[in-house]
């Protein structure tokens, strides 16, 4: 092959290529269509609405202020929707993310369409992908009556004026983030059948975005809610989430339905939401505050789907305290 061809070949390849992928991520990326919903908002949808965002799905959960002076972070008081929590570099984010605002002071020209498309494909409303610190992935499976109920609820949250900074993607996270969108993938579920129902709680509620440990964003083989997926924290201590598979051992095997309602329960009261934490002693970003205010029959669908997953023998160091390295300025 003569000189001046082959050239040509390596110019194409290198200068080309890497052209046509970015004109291609930019022109045709991310996913961008819009889901089915309904556009009711009667007292009984924004309700079911509320039970979603506060005790399932959790929106409510990143898109507010928690207070870690308390054990699991309870929400402040009139912060509820604001947004503001930031999901940066120093918790192993590729970048920095910080929570939207979605009371109608953020989001009030949003069309319900456009919210719609937010919550189920992670697109924003001019086009911009998500980080899936907000799991749309797993939103992306919401009945259409239930994100017909989420966006009916968010719509009632109390204006509050908060302006939140705009994301900082690292490269090469800000080319990967725009193929990460795709199409919703509504369930049709009956809560009648509860392994099935309990399935998709346990989808909805982003269970394994915490629960399955992962290497650089992607969930390890084999390890499905095996846990040891670990949270630091700005003191330099580490959190590692729970193996919730039914291995003995390890994981929840031993517990009984009734003693797996009654652990997400007992933070149900006022008293758990007043647990000083002392410097030194473990936090958790498990929002037990929130979950706990499930209903003992979706706890009860959960425990029996979580009974048929495969046991994985994973033990899980829960805590590691911070260093002295760690803890000086």
């Amino acid at each position: 092959m003569p000189k001046k061809r082959k050239l040509l070949i390596a110019v194409f390849i290198i200068f080309c290529i890497p052209l046509i992928l970015i004109a291609y991520l930019y022109l045709f990326l991310p996913y961008s269509d819009y889901p089915q919903f309904d556009t009711t908002n009667s007292n009984e949808l924004i309700e079911r609405g509320a039970y979603l965002a506060n005790h399932v799905a959790v929106c409510v959960d990143c898109h507010s202020t928690r207070d870690w002076r308390y054990y699991a972070g309870p929400i402040r008081p009139g912060t509820e929707g604001m947004g503001g929590e930031r999901f940066d570099r120093g918790l192993g984010f590729p970048g920095v993310f910080v929570s939207k605002n979605i009371t109608p002071a953020g989001i009030g020209d949003w069309s319900d369409r456009e919210l719609a498309r937010s919550i189920v494909t992670g697109v924003s409303r001019d086009g911009r992908p998500f980080f899936p610190v907000m799991p749309y992935p797993a939103y992306a499976n919401l009945s259409v009556a239930d994100l017909t109920a989420l966006v009916a609820y968010i719509r009632t949250l109390k204006p509050i004026p908060n302006e939140v900074p705009a994301a900082e993607v690292d490269f090469p996270m800000n080319f990967i983030l725009r193929t990460i969108p795709g199409p919703a993938r509504p369930a049709s579920v009956d809560p009648a059948d509860t392994v099935a129902y309990g399935e998709y709680l346990t989808t909805i509620g982003g269970c394994a975005e915490c629960h399955t440990p992962a290497n650089k964003g992607t969930k390890l083989p084999g390890m499905y809610l095996a846990g040891g997926f670990a949270f630091p924290f700005p003191d330099g201590s580490v959190v590692r989430s729970s193996n919730i598979t039914p291995d003995d051992a390890t994981g929840i095997g031993k517990w009984s339905r009734e003693q797996f309602i009654a652990r997400f329960k007992s933070s149900d009261t006022p008293a758990a939401r007043l647990i000083r934490v002392k410097p030194g002693e473990m936090n958790t970003y498990m929002p037990w505050i929130m979950y706990a205010g499930m209903t003992a029959a979706d706890l009860g669908a959960i425990y029996d789907y979580l009974r048929t997953i495969p046991a994985v023998s994973n033990p899980v160091e829960k805590f590691t305290p911070a260093t002295a390295e760690s803890e000086s300025p």
